[in-house]
């Protein structure tokens, strides 16, 4: 297994994780659990604990992540005006992750906030490497890998997708993401930027994408980002959502070759039986075995935890008819 790839990982602090472990993850990894259980939170903080190489990283992706949440706001009306990015703002973005711990492949990550004499300064610890920093001090200059990508269950965003679609053009494989908006819709003939807007084809005229269904989006963003992030990870929150249950097996045979192609780690998030049902059946029918599904549920003490089952265990609760969407 590649050596980018998370194996295992331990999360304190995050949201609605504490004291939480789980291990034995491979190439593509399908997380399942009721509504709410921390499937999106976990695959944030595996996306932190990947960016956090140093301080730039660890900060550019809790505020990354803020940001994604709060554009998911925007969208769905909850506020009403774009962000302006400042230092006040970056201070709040961060505030509530303080005392925020992990650690990924046995390396660790760490954020404090601490208060002393009235001044206060941000903590890290990252690798076991300590060092303060006075809040008034700090200088926000956070960066996300290029090869790390989060996809939310309403896809990209027309940007992100101008943005990245470069990815697709550097491999000239144009026609193998229009063969794959065929299969979807077969009469949607071709995708391309113009006039800077993604738009599809469709007897004989290119329409913006906005004026499709969301599942069309949806699947071109998977696609893009398969390209975008080679040798890195890609994570996606909904995968089967807008997409109809008959045309799962395609979307997941591209994510199993296209990931083993370009050696990307896929982390994927589902409620529908459905998707379980599809993910096991084209990965046994094309013999990846470096697959995994994540049960996420809560013991009797409320902590969370993961069954992390490897193919064979997987394939054979499935035959048996137990559940594995949580508990």
């Amino acid at each position: 297994m590649s050596e980018h790839f998370i194996k295992n990982i331990e999360i304190d602090n995050f949201k609605c994780f504490n004291s939480f472990k789980a291990e034995g993850f491979k190439r593509v990894n399908l997380i399942g659990g009721k509504n709410n259980v921390g499937k999106t939170a976990f695959m944030e903080a595996c996306k932190i604990g990947i960016n956090a190489e140093d301080i730039k990283g660890l900060t550019g992706a809790l505020v990354d992540i803020k940001i994604s949440r709060e554009n998911i706001n925007i969208l769905t009306g909850l506020v009403d005006k774009t962000l302006n990015i400042n230092d006040k703002m970056i201070q709040e973005f961060l505030q509530p992750f303080s005392g925020l711990k992990l650690i990924i492949n046995n390396q660790k990550k760490y954020f404090f906030i601490k208060e002393k004499l009235g001044i206060k300064s941000y903590s890290f610890n990252i690798n076991n490497e300590l060092l303060d920093i006075k809040i008034k001090d700090f200088l926000f200059e956070g960066n996300v890998k290029e090869n790390l990508r989060f996809i939310d269950n309403f896809g990209l965003s027309s940007s992100n997708i101008i943005k990245d679609f470069s990815a697709i053009q550097k491999k000239d494989e144009e026609s193998f993401l229009n063969n794959i908006i065929n299969q979807f819709d077969s009469n949607i003939k071709s995708f391309k930027i113009i006039d800077d807007k993604p738009q599809c084809k469709m007897n004989d005229n290119y329409y913006e994408i906005t004026e499709f269904g969301d599942g069309l989006r949806h699947i071109i963003s998977i696609v893009i980002e398969l390209f975008k992030c080679e040798d890195g990870h890609l994570f996606i929150d909904e995968i089967d959502n807008g997409i109809h249950y008959t045309q799962l097996d395609e979307i997941w045979k591209i994510i199993f070759q296209i990931s083993d192609k370009l050696d990307v780690q896929i982390f994927a998030t589902t409620h529908s039986k459905e998707c379980i049902d599809s993910y096991a059946r084209v990965a046994k029918k094309l013999k990846d075995e470096n697959t995994t599904f994540i049960a996420l549920g809560r013991d009797k003490e409320s902590q969370l935890k993961a069954i992390v089952m490897k193919s064979e265990r997987f394939y054979r609760e499935l035959r048996d008819g137990n559940g594995v969407r949580g508990w």
